[in-house]
């Protein structure tokens, strides 16, 4: 079945960029350029200084044309104004729309930039017209955007909430846990076997919390609130510094505001500090 698209998210609705289009622009592997807008930061730019190559068409964004286009890792670009941070520093500082625009943007030119060509038989692709999927010009495969869902989890024991520091956070910076679901598995089976294998525990009384498209570079975040059950924390080493038990008025160093894993640690907080 076709994925069809509305209108507005129609990815050859026009075939080239027009003046007063909308601009995200990424370079390689993780920078956004940035600009300083009236209530902070900002991805999404009028601003015409954009490389002549690859781009594509992201959808609509305030009622206008929204494109995306990547360059170089050693290429700059001279905007007034503007800069490339790492786009995990400005997570935060991004109001939802402009969070949701650099998100798809981000997963769309990923997708762009890695499937050029057929995987079956290496031939050159093109974008579909009415849908977003590389076609491949010579057997006709259709390649579609990935998206790896990932369970995040946030662990209660009494007033009390299981965080770790992952080892490649990179600073010490404690979040609840998450992992990959693997193939052949439903969600609530990730939930456990991630439980278990990071840090020895069992769970109970899983319950759906909320989702959050994670671009970094295409991932889904399915947020889940879990009860604690049985077993001593054990960390695995090969992904965790440490990890332990925290109650509400005596948390960690947290993750950014604006990210599905703050968001679950803030709803432990708000139901459970000063008790």
């Amino acid at each position: 079945m076709q994925r069809e698209m509305p209108e507005h998210l129609h990815p050859n609705a026009t075939s080239s960029p027009v003046a007063g289009d909308l601009w995200v622009v990424l370079r390689a592997p993780n920078d956004v350029l940035v600009f300083e807008v009236a209530d902070g930061l900002g991805v999404v730019s009028e601003h015409g200084v954009v490389p002549d190559g690859a781009h594509i068409r992201v959808g609509e964004y305030a009622g206008r044309t929204l494109w995306a286009t990547r360059v170089d890792a050693d290429e700059d670009l001279a905007v007034r104004g503007a800069q490339f941070v790492h786009a995990r520093q400005i997570i935060g500082a991004l109001d939802p729309d402009q969070f949701s625009a650099f998100a798809r943007a981000r997963m769309l030119v990923e997708w762009h930039h890695t499937h050029r060509f057929c995987g079956a038989c290496g031939a050159p692709t093109v974008i579909a017209d009415g849908e977003y999927a590389s076609v491949c010009a010579a057997c006709d495969l259709r390649s579609y955007p990935r998206i790896s869902p990932v369970v995040i989890v946030a662990v209660t024991r009494n007033n009390q909430i299981l965080l770790a520091q992952p080892i490649r956070a990179g600073r010490p910076m404690y979040t609840v846990l998450a992992g990959f679901v693997e193939v052949g598995e439903s969600l609530e089976q990730t939930v456990a076997r991630e439980i278990a294998e990071e840090v020895g525990l069992t769970v109970t009384d899983l319950a759906y919390a909320g989702s959050q498209p994670w671009p970094f570079p295409h991932a889904l975040m399915v947020g889940f609130t879990a009860q604690y059950a049985s077993g001593e924390i054990v960390c695995d080493t090969t992904e965790l510094v440490e990890a332990g038990w925290y109650s509400a008025d005596a948390l960690p160093e947290l993750p950014p505001h604006g990210s599905i894993s703050r968001t679950l640690i803030d709803a432990f907080v708000a139901t459970h500090a000063a008790r």
